[in-house]
């Protein structure tokens, strides 16, 4: 048996590893997390200091009893988690496990942290252990301890005031926040009319054009020209004084260097790969992950290729340096090398210089070296991260720039003249393997690449027309997921490790969607954000978020006791939660509003936020005895809506006409969607399908597929509740609270009543879906503390149960649903205090 036992958290990382400490080692995988906040109200208690009150997570209690196991054997331990904060949390969590196991007496336990996995630096960091950091320990929870009583309070203020089943977090609140007001921003935006001026000259080297500088003696602006009698005008003046040829004033040529983007940190990482990869943040993060855990590269075996993918700092490592001035020597001459190694300081106060940037364990690893062993998406992210990281160490560029004025002195109106601007590349240093992205291209960008004849001072060129060209101003664009990432480093908000979490959270709530990979707020995100920073402006700005980071980063640095924090935090908020929750009215909560009058009955047209999402409304509920009601259409907001476009929306349920039975057939717009009912048949109408244009034959054509699918599916019914159906998968048996798989060699309508009774006992009961899952968990640990013959009994009553139950009668039956429907009642109930309790991060 090994003497020591190394605890990761990963299994790929275990395996990578593994092999490079030998047989007195063994690697064993946390799988992330090994212990959370219990998922009830009170897992952290401010009237105790804080306390919180953890349990082991249930995937993971396997995991945790074999580490559990392997350390009752083990001399020494090694923590060797990541070594950001949540690692040192998890190494912490471990700790704790096994001290109240009773499993670290008279044992060692180390510390290790490494920030790449190759042979070198996993053996440095298990001979030089530290003691676990209880200042980072402290952050982390203090962060978990935030977040937790944020969820805890203020999701129920939106359950009650906006939607039911909404939550609130303490750091995706502001990014919403800034989603939300760049989009009243474009919705605010005026578009404001300009023109612009242009020649175009011929010379014998190659024809080119030239801007309007300036005009009637002044400065040429933006805004010089709003209108197209001015602006033809203008034109027609210049045409006039030019005599189809413009004279060369004024030549300047300015030489200027171009210096390399630093090294990856995490930020810079998501931008660039959502700009050149298309990759989202938790994308770039997962394939970033595997490429740091390992990639196995054949004889070689599993091998790490890049550092740490979580850090803020820009730093290289003397080794990595050394390396990466061998492989630029190598490769592009000493010409391409700097006299010394580029030295990067990072821009966050709080980065930290003893991680590195993200990059390759060996530059010497070339991209098309280890391609053939890569998938798609991580060869692209590793050749991203391998350019970045090679060109950070190279030459500066050296670019020329030119400049020529084209002087007319005698137009029409005063002075006036054009300049053309080139830029070439003299030396591209760095350029020749990397160039960094931009979200938006300047004026600078334009002209790079663009070559001028030689020109010289008197020269006289041909001008073979000036162009007047109409614009108009553009809205602020909305965030990408680069400019997004961007924007939250500038301002402070949140940190490496938590961006694309912040995204991702902010998509699964479906507060924000993606539209041409630009962010847009739905209307339940933008309801939660106003009411968000109307009532709890504190909490959602943007300083207040940033000055908490801060904070947190001073308890990670010893500077600052986490509980007082806390207290500091605490009090407050939960003050304005308490007032909140009873002054608010819903109707102001949600941003109701009203649009006019309906010309026919002359009540007031609204549109307001409901259980399934934004409708138009007819009426006044304190006045009117009967409202109308209609959903909004896919792509309508309430927030722009125009009354016209709301009153088209109760054309809806239209009659199309009635089928060859006689049935009326009519669409209209439910919970679900757009659908076609039939009778008593309803069918959801296709993507391609609108409710408003629909005829009778394509009506009736979705009606028929329907009904084909419904007959398709029931292959046998037994008429008691149990079925043989047709699904997603295959053929399956179920009685409506338990499904059974069909044995290979059985034909599924060849089954008889029994033989299906005996497979529905013999099956799992179906797991419940999403929040009551916990009450299962909770169920299932306490059945596993029971004795095996208690369990064994258990389960041979619940076989006989499940087979008495699908056997009896459709009376019994009719009891059994009612009473199965105040079991589903309660368990809503219990669903919905759950629910309160979700926490985002």
């Amino acid at each position: 048996m090994a003497k020591n036992l190394l605890i990761v958290e990963s299994p790929a990382k275990a395996k990578t590893i593994n092999k490079y400490l030998g047989k007195d080692f063994q690697v064993l995988a946390s799988y992330g997390h090994v212990r959370d906040l219990k998922p009830k109200e009170g897992a952290v208690d401010p009237d105790h200091g804080f306390a919180m009150a953890y349990e082991v997570i249930d995937r993971n209690e396997k995991h945790v009893d074999a580490i559990a196991k392997a350390a009752k054997l083990a001399d020494d331990i090694y923590l060797a988690t990541d070594l950001d904060r949540e690692g040192e949390a998890i190494s912490w969590h471990i700790s704790e496990i096994l001290k109240e196991r009773g499993l670290t007496k008279g044992k060692q336990l180390h510390r290790v942290v490494f920030s790449e996995i190759t042979p070198k630096a996993i053996k440095a960091a298990v001979a030089s252990p530290r003691q676990l950091s209880l200042d980072m320990v402290d952050a982390q929870q203090a962060r978990r301890a935030l977040d937790y009583l944020v969820g805890f309070n203020l999701s129920p203020v939106l359950w009650r005031k906006v939607q039911r089943g909404l939550s609130a977090g303490r750091v995706q609140s502001p990014a919403l926040r800034m989603i939300v007001e760049r989009e009243e921003e474009i919705e605010a935006f005026k578009a404001r009319e300009y023109w612009t001026i242009e020649a175009a000259l011929r010379h014998p080297e190659g024809d080119f054009s030239a801007r309007l500088t300036k005009l009637y003696g002044k400065k040429f602006e933006q805004f010089g020209l709003t209108n197209e009698d001015d602006a033809m005008a203008a034109r027609a003046a210049l045409k006039e004084a030019a005599h189809g040829r413009l004279t060369v004033s004024d030549v300047t040529s300015k030489e200027r260097k171009r210096r390399p983007a630093p090294p990856f940190t995490t930020s810079t990482l998501q931008q660039e790969a959502a700009r050149k990869l298309g990759f989202s943040t938790s994308r770039t993060m997962k394939i970033a992950q595997g490429l740091y855990e390992g990639v196995s590269l054949g004889s070689e075996g599993n091998v790490g290729l890049i550092t740490y993918m979580r850090t803020d700092s820009v730093a290289l490592s003397e080794d990595a340096l050394g390396e990466l001035r061998e492989l630029i020597k190598r490769d592009f001459g000493a010409k391409a090398l700097p006299d010394h190694a580029q030295v990067y300081k990072s821009k966050s106060k709080n980065a930290q210089e003893a991680h590195e940037a993200v990059r390759p364990t060996s530059a010497l690893r070339t991209p098309r070296e280890v391609s053939a062993f890569l998938n798609d998406e991580q060869r692209k992210l590793y050749e991203l991260i391998w350019k970045r990281t090679v060109a950070c160490q190279m030459i500066h560029a050296t670019l020329n720039t030119v400049s020529v004025e084209f002087a007319l002195p005698h137009a029409k109106g005063g002075e006036a003249s054009f300049r053309s601007t080139g830029t070439t590349v003299v030396d591209p240093g760095f350029l020749a393997v990397y160039e960094e992205g931009r979200d938006q291209k300047s004026a600078e960008d334009e002209d790079e690449g663009r070559r001028l004849p030689r020109l010289e001072v008197g020269e006289q060129i041909a001008l073979h027309d000036i162009a007047a060209e109409q614009h108009f101003t553009e809205p602020p664009p909305r965030y990408s997921e680069a400019s997004l990432v961007k924007t939250l480093e500038e301002h402070g908000i949140g940190r490496p490790s938590t961006y694309a979490s912040i995204i991702q959270v902010l998509l699964n709530r479906e507060y924000v969607f993606l539209d041409s990979r630009r962010f847009k707020p739905t209307d339940v995100g933008r309801a939660v954000s106003k009411f968000l920073t109307a009532h709890f402006t504190r909490y959602v700005d943007y300083d207040f978020t940033a000055k908490l980071e801060d904070e947190l980063d001073a308890v990670s640095r010893g500077e600052e006791a986490w509980v007082p924090l806390m207290e500091r935090f605490w009090q407050p908020f939960k003050q304005q939660v308490d007032e909140k929750t009873e002054s608010v009215d819903r109707s102001e909560a949600t941003g109701a509003r009203e649009l006019g009058s309906d010309p026919k009955t002359g009540k007031p047209v609204s549109v307001r936020l409901g259980r399934y999402g934004p409708y138009a409304q007819i009426g006044d509920k304190d006045q009117d005895e009967k409202l109308q009601f209609a959903s909004l259409r896919p792509g309508q907001s309430m927030h722009t809506i125009t009354l016209p476009e709301a009153l088209e929306l109760f054309k809806l349920p239209r009659t199309l006409g009635t089928a060859d039975n006689g049935d009326e057939v009519s669409v209209g717009v439910g919970r679900f969607g757009p659908f076609v009912k039939q009778g008593s048949t309803y069918a959801s109408l296709k993507v391609e399908d609108d409710p408003y244009t629909i005829e009778l034959p394509r009506a009736l054509q979705i009606v028929q597929e329907k009904l084909e699918m419904i007959a398709n599916r029931i292959i046998k019914d037994f008429g008691n509740g149990v079925q043989v159906l047709n699904g997603r998968y295959g053929p399956y048996i179920t009685d409506g609270e338990k499904n059974a798989r069909i044995p290979k060699d059985q034909e599924p309508k060849d089954l008889t009543e029994a033989q299906c009774l005996e497979l529905l006992a013999a099956a799992p009961v179906k797991p419940k879906k999403g929040r009551g899952a916990f009450k299962k968990a909770a169920s299932k640990k306490t059945a596993e503390k029971k004795p095996a013959a208690k369990k064994a009994a258990a389960k041979t009553a619940t076989k006989k149960t499940a087979v008495k139950k699908a056997a009896t009668k459709k009376t019994a039956s009719k009891k059994t649903a009612a009473k199965k429907t105040a079991a589903k009642s309660t368990a809503k109930k219990a669903a919905s205090k759950k629910t309160a309790a979700k926490v985002e991060g």
